[in-house]
């Protein structure tokens, strides 16, 4: 038990623990990883709803006259494209191009952006900003002052309607509104990271439980489950939602990671530009793409690759997908080598099997 006092703890904690779930060290949290099973969980977010305990996310808040200027030298996205209630998905940058987190920026005032980052990194990104900062400008991690839960799958917005005073139907896709919610004021968000539609609530630690109990016991009878980190993992891979240190870290560019979307080259200049333009004009090296396996067998994280049987690589996200009833990844592959149906070969426990490049992202939910 020595190591568990080690780890840092949502206010949820407890709770988890009551109800048996499966905990595990995850970026230096204790967090449950499964209930009662993650193929239900999965299966729950696709077909009702699951609730999902993301307290250990990082929030850090930028305010002043110079925050603007300052996330859009650091970030990759438009900053000055968000009106107040938007979000926007978006890298902090390193100078080579590559992420140093990857990061959903909230606009909550005329001078007042909230970032919500990777719980792993939350203390580099909080020092990157820190260091970078000049001006009227102040900067904050205020992660001790959010609990977060996530609620997702096409039941969500049946489910929190009836707890909360704002009109959730509303708010659109990557736009929140901050508005009570069980009588406790929350940050009410629409992202989601499972590919369904889904909600975000961000309201001080101290209601967790009440919020937590309140969610669980309106979802029950329209099929909520909560859910794990693992089902949260094998469904944002079926959505194709890069997990940080998996598919991105501070080694892979903005552009081999298939998310040249969030780059805007009509903003004007930001950290690590120069070398994505390059990228830009002559093409990237490699690419993350998507496969699934042709040979019976589950490809996993850091499985070896092979391409023409000579070493190239290794899986960066792979997982039996529960949904799709099929085994799929992510990995990057030298650039003439991404074409789809393009095939290469996985060590599987010492078998060479085969795969193919597909197109993504696999899932899609239903209009």
């Amino acid at each position: 038990m020595g190591q568990d006092h080690a780890l840092k703890q949502t206010p949820l904690n407890p709770i988890h623990r009551r109800t048996g779930a499966r905990m595990v060290d995850f970026a230096g949290w204790d967090m449950p990883v499964q209930y009662e099973s993650a193929v239900k969980e999965h299966l729950a977010v696709r077909t009702a709803a699951g609730l999902f305990d993301v307290s250990h996310m990082g929030e850090i808040e930028i305010r002043g006259p110079d925050a603007l200027s300052l996330l859009q030298e650091l970030t990759c996205n438009d900053v000055a494209a968000l009106q107040i209630g938007q979000v926007q998905y978006s890298a902090l940058m390193h100078p080579r191009g590559t992420f140093v987190d990857d990061t959903t920026v909230y606009r909550r005032g005329v001078d007042h952006y909230f970032l919500c980052v990777n719980a792993s990194n939350q203390e580099k990104d909080f020092a990157w900003i820190w260091e970078h900062a000049q001006g009227r400008v102040t900067v904050e991690n205020s992660s001790d002052c959010y609990a977060q839960l996530a609620v997702q799958g096409p039941e969500a917005l049946s489910i929190l309607q009836p707890l909360s005073s704002v009109p959730l139907e509303d708010i659109r896709r990557y736009w929140f509104i901050e508005g009570k919610f069980v009588d406790v004021a929350c940050i009410i968000s629409r992202t989601g990271y499972t590919g369904e539609d889904g909600f975000e609530l961000y309201f001080p630690p101290e209601f967790a439980e009440k919020i937590w109990t309140a969610v669980l016991e309106a979802g029950k009878p329209r099929g909520l489950l909560p859910s794990g980190l693992a089902a949260r993992n094998t469904l944002r891979l079926e959505a194709k939602m890069a997990l940080y240190g998996n598919d991105i870290d501070e080694t892979t560019t903005v552009l081999e990671a298939d998310l040249g979307w969030i780059v805007k080259w009509h903003k004007g200049s930001f950290i690590g530009r120069d070398v994505l333009e390059r990228q830009k004009r002559e093409g990237v090296p490699r690419k993350l793409v998507g496969f699934e396996m042709v040979d019976r067998g589950i490809a996993r994280d850091h499985h070896p690759v092979y391409l023409n049987d000579k070493p190239a690589g290794q899986v960066c996200s792979g997982s039996y997908a529960p949904f799709l009833e099929k085994s799929i990844g992510l990995l990057y592959l030298p650039w003439e080598h991404c074409t789809l149906g393009n095939e290469f070969s996985v060590d599987v426990r010492g078998k060479k099997l085969k795969a193919r490049v597909v197109a993504t992202p696999f899932y899609k939910r239903p209009k």
